[in-house]
């Protein structure tokens, strides 16, 4: 397969968390999906499941080459190695992110501004405020737990 262009975005508010992800292929091929988080989730952490959502979905679909356009200029700072993940949550996310990473021949991160991610942004608000039934015209599922264990210990070196 050729290059895929996939359009990340989480949001977390006081309804709930979740993420929307638009995969973008050749030939013309388009699939959005909205993912609804059963658990609670800080807005950093909903922009990394986002990305780790739809890192996991490119691997299903058998994605080689993949550019990942995101509005958070957090994650993609901390996956190119410019900011540090001091917060421990967050430092789990990275490292989860960076594995899946190494499984596709070609893996590009990209910060874009939220304007250019819309259609993204718009697909995590449905999740993070959806009620079940509703919005059926795109692909939905609910994450039951988060990417990464939050609660086991990390040993971190300077």
């Amino acid at each position: 397969m050729g290059g895929w262009i996939l359009s990340v975005d989480g949001a977390s508010n006081t309804q709930g968390s979740g993420v929307g992800i638009i995969l973008e292929g050749p030939d013309r091929v388009l699939v959005e999906q909205s993912l609804k988080f059963a658990f609670r989730a800080s807005n950093n952490q909903a922009k990394y499941e986002a990305l780790l959502a739809e890192m996991r979905l490119a691997e299903d679909m058998g994605v080689k080459k993949l550019v990942v356009r995101s509005d958070s200029q957090l994650v993609t700072e901390q996956v190119a190695g410019n900011f540090q993940a001091r917060d421990p949550h967050l430092a789990k996310y990275l490292e989860k992110v960076q594995t899946m990473a190494s499984k596709f021949e070609e893996f590009i991160l990209v910060h874009v501004p939220r304007e250019q991610n819309s259609r993204a942004n718009l697909l995590s608000k449905l999740a993070s405020t959806k009620r079940s039934a509703n919005h059926r015209s795109v692909i939905q599922e609910s994450l039951a737990e988060p990417s990464v264990v939050i609660g086991e210990a990390m040993q971190i070196c300077s």
